[in-house]
């Protein structure tokens, strides 16, 4: 790439990704994006379900919503992206579409993959690296953004950089969180929250009857059970909650994304699927784990140390079908028994950090 003044960008919008776990693994690219533009105006171009999620990033200054109803809605995103004179597009958005739009919207540097075709519609079109399958997807992102570093100012620090994934939300959100949580009799002492369901696989559930048996041995542990998810996911709830001999709270279908990211904050725990949720509750720096099955945690695993993961591979496994043609042997693998044991240790670990973290704050 040819080398241009950095200090000329001014203005800078950037196409997320449209899954919840991948807006999420974008987070490191778009922190260091803020370290190596200090001065510019980063707007954040988000499906509407997404405006909650990054409401209170301190790394973006704007959010732009693009509500996708058919082919003709690129037409008024074109219209607002020219108003508003970007210097700069970033596509973490893959699709030959997003490309599209800062190309009629007349952005003079457009920065993204060579993907779908769209290489002619990008100034800066960069190759996907070969490595993309055997490290976290959080550095595919963040290689666009050391791409850019290059091409703007000649130098190669953006890797150098541990990434930061942390997602920060407000304490009014995590107060909301708390009364919401208190109109369903949910109080003091350890909250777990449990997503059982998954939008676009079958395959990445663990089974819902051994859910239903976790959840009631967690409940006689004397720990709070609240099942969250999507309204697509609410039948997954309601099959494990069938199978219970406890009542848990379900919030399954009843919360907002912003809602359910502001009750992931507050939480003591999460156990989920490879969902979106795992994602979000590592970010959040909340103590989280993963049942992994047909997905490969190695590039897709929440990127936090907070975040564990219980993984069984057969040898067909990571296979990434969203539906098992033979058993569930990934899933079927991973007992209740060592999924509790794993949940008890998270929640003792995580109630001695607020032990300290009191103390520590008594001291000051």
């Amino acid at each position: 790439m040819e080398q241009t003044d950095g200090k000329s960008i001014d203005r800078i919008v950037v196409r997320a990704t449209n899954w919840v776990g991948d807006a999420v693994m974008t987070i490191p690219a778009l922190r260091a994006l803020r370290r190596l533009l200090p001065d510019a105006e980063i707007s954040l171009v988000v499906r509407p379900w997404a405006k909650d999620l990054f409401a209170d990033a301190d790394f973006i200054d704007d959010l732009i919503t693009y509500d996708r109803k058919g082919m003709f809605s690129v037409v008024p995103q074109i219209r607002h992206w020219r108003r508003r004179k970007f210097d700069l597009a970033l596509l973490f958005q893959n699709a030959f579409e997003a490309a599209l739009i800062p190309f009629f919207a007349g952005v003079p540097l457009r920065l993204g993959y060579a993907t779908e075709g769209r290489k002619g519609l990008l100034t800066h079109p960069v190759d996907p690296p070969d490595w993309r399958s055997t490290k976290h997807e959080v550095f595919y992102y963040l290689y666009l953004v050391a791409a850019l570093e290059h091409f703007l100012f000649g130098t190669d620090t953006v890797c150098e950089k541990d990434p930061e994934a942390s997602l920060e939300i407000s304490e009014a959100r995590k107060d909301a969180a708390r009364t919401l949580l208190r109109l369903y009799k949910v109080g003091e002492g350890n909250v777990v929250a449990i997503c059982p369901g998954s939008i676009n696989s079958r395959a990445k559930r663990w089974p819902a009857e051994r859910y239903a048996n976790l959840a009631d041995r967690l409940l006689e542990d004397h720990q709070q059970v609240v099942l969250i998810g999507s309204k697509e996911e609410l039948e997954v709830s309601s099959e494990v909650v069938n199978q219970m001999r406890h009542k848990p709270v379900v919030l399954t279908g009843k919360t907002t994304l912003e809602q359910i990211t502001s009750i992931l904050g507050v939480v003591d725990l999460v156990i989920t699927n490879d969902t979106g949720p795992a994602h979000i509750a590592a970010a959040l720096g909340r103590p989280t784990l993963v049942i992994f099955g047909p997905t490969n945690p190695l590039t897709t695993r929440p990127f936090a140390p907070q975040a564990e993961i219980l993984r069984h591979p057969p040898d067909c496994a990571p296979c990434m079908l969203r539906d098992c043609p033979i058993d569930h042997r990934c899933m079927t693998a991973i007992t209740v028994e060592e999924v509790f044991e794993q949940s008890r240790s998270l929640l003792k670990r995580s109630s001695f950090a607020r032990t300290v973290r009191s103390l520590c704050d008594s001291v000051a």
